[in-house]
């Protein structure tokens, strides 16, 4: 296990907690779905060449990244897995697609008629996914016209449509129009009637529901969901127990006691009601550590939950440690993770800074340490 003591701040990933989620994900799906591992924006802050090495050696099916430069990574780590851009492909990446061998996903029919010259200047074909807009109103051909879309592909002869798929944009919040989208990407699959090989795909962690619905969905594209964060209660794998992946951890700067009325941080936005004993944190905002958790958000010491006071800065967090017996300079604050007997949760320290997962995980900075833990279950 390595040495932590030489961190400011760090976060810790758990990749035999995320290898035993892939398995229990893996063996909850229904016999012939494919695993779309969604893998953008470092593996959402996790670091994706580690993340990706151990999705390799677990057998997932398929890659999802946002773009071509993201794909690139993933192809210098090994030939052969599809890789999927889930953003439009800008006109200068094009010819990534080709040298990389990867899929790019088309919302109208310009991108299609550009794709399709620029693979037949190549002598070449290439894979495409045809994104539906059900309803998010982002990317996507909308669905009353995707129709005229499809059959446009269909009749290109350097794309070959490999796939196609949409995307729930309230899975988590608003349960009746998911249904609507649903019923929108099915009514379109009954019209097109795709080949029994293109890949169907529709939903994402928060709503794995689809394929349940309709035995024409043959993929599912998981995120958060493998690195141990939950989905909604009434997703279909709602019942997979998964295990949180990451930790984030600062360490102890300064200790000191302050007199009753002390006004905290910038603008004095928290005032003591009585003698204090604060702490001053080695992570701030630079680090990760969002601006919303001031006078709002809490973290572990020695087990112990500690608000944070006034303002959080670039660089430090203070927090109220009153009360907590042997406390040194230099012990460990839990932001996400377990301090025994207790634990923050990503999905706590994100209702806390009034912001979702996605969103926290990301924004732990680069200067923020990747600690991995690497034992593999034989």
């Amino acid at each position: 296990m390595p040495d932590n003591a030489q961190h400011r701040c760090w976060v810790e990933i758990h990749l035999d907690a995320f290898e035993r989620n892939l398995k229990r994900i893996q063996a909850s799906l229904p016999h012939g779905v494919r695993y779309i591992s969604v893998v953008k924006a470092d593996a959402y802050g996790h670091g994706m060449p580690q993340v990706v090495r151990r999705l390799m050696q677990c057998g997932v099916d398929y890659f999802a990244v946002a773009n071509t430069r993201e794909a690139a990574l993933i192809r210098e780590m090994g030939a052969g897995w599809p890789i999927l851009i889930l953003s439009p492909v800008l006109p200068e990446e094009a010819p990534d697609l080709i040298r990389d061998d990867l899929t790019a996903t088309i919302s109208d029919f310009t991108e299609a008629q550009r794709l399709n010259t620029l693979a037949h200047s190549k002598n070449t074909t290439l894979k495409v996914h045809l994104k539906i807009d059900t309803g998010m109103g982002r990317l996507g051909v909308w669905h009353e016209q995707a129709l005229k879309l499809y059959e446009a592909i269909k009749a290109m002869p350097s794309l070959r449509l490999e796939g196609i798929y949409t995307h729930f944009s309230s899975a988590d919040s608003d349960p009746e129009f998911t249904e609507t989208q649903r019923q929108r990407f099915l009514g379109l699959l009954e019209i097109i009637n795709p080949p029994e090989d293109c890949i169907i795909h529709a939903d994402n962690s928060a709503g794995l529901d689809s394929f349940t619905a309709d035995r024409r969905f043959n993929a599912v594209r998981v995120g958060l969901l493998q690195f141990g964060i939950p989905p909604y209660p009434d997703s279909v794998l709602a019942g997979v127990r998964v295990e949180p992946v990451l930790h984030f951890n600062a360490r102890i700067g300064l200790i000191k006691k302050l007199p009753t009325g002390t006004g905290i941080s910038y603008g004095h936005t928290h005032h003591l009601p009585k003698e204090t004993t604060i702490a001053v944190l080695t992570a701030g905002y630079g680090d990760g550590v969002p601006y919303a958790l001031g006078n709002r958000g809490k973290v572990l010491v020695h087990g112990h939950p500690c608000a944070v006071l006034g303002r959080v800065t670039m660089d430090q967090t203070i927090v109220d440690v009153s009360g907590i017996p042997d406390l040194q300079v230099g012990d460990v604050a839990v932001f996400i993770g377990k301090s025994a007997p207790r634990q923050i949760t990503a999905n706590a320290f994100s209702d806390d800074a009034q912001t979702i997962p996605w969103d926290a995980l990301c924004s732990i900075s680069k200067r923020v340490t990747r600690v991995y833990f690497t034992p593999r279950e034989l």
